[in-house]
């Protein structure tokens, strides 16, 4: 069953559909061992500010980060391509296409 939220943003109205996503254990795993990682990170930077470290080590650090956080969102993306958007194409939703185009734009922003 699919909900639909409307959610208050900097003025702008966004409409979420709340749909159940199917990764393997072994995905799942992947990505949050690699989001964990992504937290000590910034946890280190942080504490690196704090430590009023050389703006340019703390820079290299958000850079690295960033990073991180670009392959996470392209394992995923890759897993929705091969799953969710071949099973919505072939069941005739069509409209899969024009979302993945917009959740690519906002990833390769």
């Amino acid at each position: 069953m699919e909900k639909e939220l409307t959610v208050e943003s900097a003025g702008h109205e966004h409409h979420h559909h709340h749909q159940q996503s199917h990764h393997s254990e072994k995905i799942k795993k992947n990505l949050t061992s690699r989001l964990n990682r992504i937290e000590g990170q910034i946890r280190g930077i942080k504490g690196l500010i704090e430590k009023d470290t050389y703006c340019d080590d703390v820079l290299n650090q958000i850079a690295s980060v960033q990073s991180a956080l670009g392959g996470v969102g392209k394992l995923l993306l890759e897993n929705h391509m091969k799953s969710c958007v071949v099973e919505k194409i072939q069941s005739g939703e069509h409209g899969a296409i024009d979302e993945l185009l917009t959740t690519i734009n906002k990833l390769m922003k």
